[in-house]
Formats: structure tokens, C-alpha cells, sequence
């Protein structure tokens, strides 16, 4: 395997290694041949999305908290990339405990960059957010045109955007923040009370229970698989253009799908699993509070400087996804 030209003999640091996202890129890195560091406290991430890896010789987990930063320390050492995912997402859980969001997401993120830099790795590419669009009105989302934040979680991740660009300019650093839209695919969380909308109601279909809209449905995401995201972020570590780095990117499709389209969708795949999941009804309320109503991305400037390529669109990505939940969590 040869994962878009990137070296097998690099060092990466995978941060929230454990995660949704964090996980996917550790198992496509080892299957490349890479030696892998994975750095989380499992705040969110689980030790069974990294089990299968732990057999790996070239795999190192270490528990330990981006808040800390001797723990970020010890993670850089002898590396040559990092992939920093740790962070503690969703808008409503930063409307309940902003504090919280912003030691992880804005000390933690800090933390992190002053090791790297101590460590003096290649480059650092780091999730950023969608949500740092706000309340601008432009569809699709460019790059360069953003609004206000409507959340402390939106606000975190701007902050990065900015801490990031700082240490490119004053450290000579190599950034590239990835503003991740609505990312969905094997091994996200479908439990708790900040689980993404994809796995909630693919878990309530599959158990004959209404998935709760917020709002009438209309409002729409730009659903983007997590195939798409790995590929971004390892053209990301590996493009050699010299105007592709210390700049933010949109990850996504460039494709937007309101969430009662994307409820039609689900269905018609489960079904082929189960009849009875066609029948069941949606159930609405009231709009959530920081929620954006449309989102959609141009993928354009990707596309240009790093040849960000998606393979999967929404249809495709949610057969391979209803696939794996319902293999795995059924």
C-alpha cells in the first residue's frame, strides 16, 4: 500500500488517536507501513477503537491529556508529522461547559504546537472546524469569508486557526488547519448526548425508534465521508507545494443534503436490512441553539493546491457506514 505517496518511513502523531477520526487515520497509517504514536485520554475516544492495534510493534499508544504539556512532549519525540484531531467537539456540550472546551481546544491546541515546535517536526496539520464560518450568509463556504462565531466551540477553533498562523509567521512552524464538514463514517459514536446526527439516528432506526429533528428538517450539512478526510489529511502531510502550506482548507464533498433527505437516504439502506425500519416516523422540535441552518463548502482551493480528490459522495458513503453499524452494532 502506497497511501497517496506518503513515506512509509515516517514517525506521525496521531493526537485523539483514539477517536472517530483519530482511529481511522492510525489504521490507514500502520496499513501503509508507518510507525504511528497515538496520544489521547480517552475523554471521548475509546480503547477499543485502538485494540486491534496495539499488536502492531510499529504502534505506541500513550494516555495522556493535551492539556498537559510534558504529555505533549513526550509525544513529539522523534517525530516527523502530526495529526492533531484532540479536541473536545460539539456546539451544544461548549454551550454547557465552555470552560472545558476552551482548556481542551485552546490551552491543549497550544500545548501542542510548543512541542511541536520544540521538536522541530515537518509540519503540523490540525483539525479545524466548519463552525468558524458563523453567521456569514455566502454559499458555499470560501475559505477567506467568514462571519462571527455563534458558539464558545466555534470560538475555539477560529482561536486555533489563529494560533496556528502565528507560530508559521514567528517559528517558521508549517501549519495547515483542515475545517472538517460534518464528517461521518465506521467507528463514530452513536451513545451519549453529544453523538453526531449520522450514527444517532442510524442507532434509532435500527432499534424502531423516531429520530428527533431539531427544526423542520429543512436545514441542510455538507455530509462528507471519512475516506475523504484521510485522504485530505495525508495530501496535506505529503504536498510539497509551498503555497498549499500554513492556510486552512474546507474538507468536504462541495454537495449539501437536508437532514430529512438524509433520513430518506438512511432508511432506504437499512431497509435492505430490515422492512420494518421504513415505517417508523420522525418526530420534530424546536431549533437547536448555535446551530447553523445550511452548510455547504467549496472544495475549490483543496482541489488547486493539494489535489484533494473526494471519492465518496453522501450516497456512497452512507451505504459503506449503514454497512459497518449495522455489522458491528446490531
Amino acid at each position: 500500500m502506497n497511501l497517496y505517496n506518503l513515506n512509509p518511513k515516517y514517525r506521525i502523531l496521531v493526537t485523539g488517536g483514539a477517536g472517530f477520526i483519530g482511529s481511522n487515520l492510525c489504521e490507514s497509517l500502520l496499513a501503509n507501513g508507518n510507525t504511528v504514536v497515538c496520544l489521547d485520554n480517552f475523554a471521548t475516544g475509546k480503547k477499543s477503537n485502538v485494540t486491534p492495534f496495539l499488536s502492531n510493534k510499529k504502534f505506541t499508544l500513550i494516555d495522556g491529556d493535551i492539556r498537559n504539556l510534558s504529555d505533549c512532549h513526550k509525544a513529539c519525540e522523534k517525530v516527523d508529522y502530526v495529526l492533531h484531531q484532540a479536541a473536545l467537539g460539539s456546539v451544544p456540550r461548549s454551550m454547557n461547559d465552555p470552560i472545558t472546551s476552551n482548556d481542551v481546544n485552546v490551552t491543549g491546541f497550544l500545548n501542542m504546537l510548543v512541542a511541536a515546535r520544540d521538536a522541530k517536526v515537518k509540519r503540523f496539520v490540525y483539525a479545524a472546524s466548519s463552525s468558524t464560518y458563523g453567521d456569514s450568509k455566502n454559499m458555499p463556504k470560501i475559505e477567506d469569508v467568514i462571519g462571527k462565531p455563534l458558539s464558545p466551540y466555534a470560538i475555539t477553533k477560529y482561536v486555533n486557526e489563529l494560533y496556528a498562523d502565528v507560530f508559521s509567521k514567528t517559528y517558521g512552524l508549517e501549519t495547515i488547519g483542515l475545517r472538517y464538514f460534518n464528517v461521518f463514517g465506521r467507528r463514530q459514536d452513536p451513545a451519549g448526548a453529544y453523538a453526531a446526527v449520522i450514527p444517532k439516528f442510524v442507532m434509532q432506526l435500527m432499534n424502531h425508534e423516531s429520530p428527533h429533528v431539531n427544526g423542520d428538517g429543512s436545514f441542510s450539512r455538507d455530509f462528507t465521508y471519512i475516506d475523504n478526510v484521510i485522504q485530505m489529511n495525508i495530501k496535506s502531510l505529503v504536498t510539497n507545494n509551498t503555497l498549499a502550506v500554513n492556510t486552512v482548507y474546507n474538507v468536504a464533498y462541495g454537495k449539501r443534503t437536508s437532514l430529512n433527505e438524509l433520513l430518506d437516504l438512511l432508511k432506504e439502506y437499512l431497509t435492505e436490512f430490515d422492512l420494518k425500519i421504513g415505517s417508523v416516523k420522525t418526530t420534530y422540535g424546536p431549533i437547536r441553539k448555535g446551530d447553523v441552518p445550511h452548510s455547504l463548502a467549496s472544495i475549490e482551493k483543496a482541489k488547486e493546491l493539494v489535489g484533494y480528490n473526494p471519492e465518496y459522495n453522501i450516497r456512497e458513503g452512507l451505504r459503506e457506514a449503514v454497512q459497518w453499524y449495522w455489522n458491528n452494532l446490531k
